[in-house]
């Protein structure tokens, strides 16, 4: 059997989607990102953050280490402020920004929270 030479194959199934979500995956693709301004304004809400849950840590120390409420501030304030920033991550991603930045400060505050679980254990104690 021969085939046709003057028949054309069939055309691959393109993305409908829009010029804002084809340059969205393009980049994610490429991994190309330098957004300064995004990188200052993660980089500021992280110290932020931190400097928030040194506060609560500090009043935590200062009050003698049995309050377990105080020991509880610096670890809340890091989870809350790394949902949060995950939160601001997905925000950007769908605005087509640059959406990795977000992501680590998240993960960054998440890793940090995870450290500072320890003082509720010398609450405890």
């Amino acid at each position: 059997m021969t085939e046709d030479p003057s028949a054309t194959p069939m055309e691959p199934a393109r993305d409908r989607g829009t010029e804002v979500d084809q340059s969205r995956q393009r980049r994610d693709v490429e991994k190309r990102w330098d957004d300064p301004s995004t990188l200052r304004r993660a980089a500021l809400y992280v110290v932020g953050v931190v400097g928030v849950a040194a506060m609560g840590v500090v009043a935590f120390m200062s009050t003698g280490r049995d309050n377990l409420v105080w020991a509880v501030v610096g670890p809340a304030v890091l989870g809350l402020g790394g949902l949060a920033a995950l939160v601001i991550a997905y925000r950007v991603y769908r605005g087509g920004g640059t959406w990795p930045i977000w992501h680590g400060a998240a993960w960054f505050l998440l890793a940090l929270m995870l450290l500072a679980l320890g003082f509720p254990m010398l609450a405890i104690e």
